[in-house]
């Protein structure tokens, strides 16, 4: 079975980690209510999409 001959140092382990971590979301805002929405998806405050309501506003 392989085994590592030596331990792997931490400046080698963390340049290996570097791309590994998460962003941030990239929102935008509707043009019906000014709610912060992700691109390409539906308003989930006003229920429009590309202008059109497409589902029923949830009324809170």
């Amino acid at each position: 079975m392989a085994v590592p001959k030596r331990k792997t140092s931490k400046s080698k382990r963390n340049s290996r980690r570097a791309h590994t971590k998460v962003s941030a979301l990239n929102l935008s805002v509707c043009p019906q209510c000014g709610e912060a929405k992700l691109p390409h998806h539906i308003c989930k405050s006003c229920g429009s999409y590309n202008g059109r309501a497409v589902i029923e506003a949830k009324e809170e």
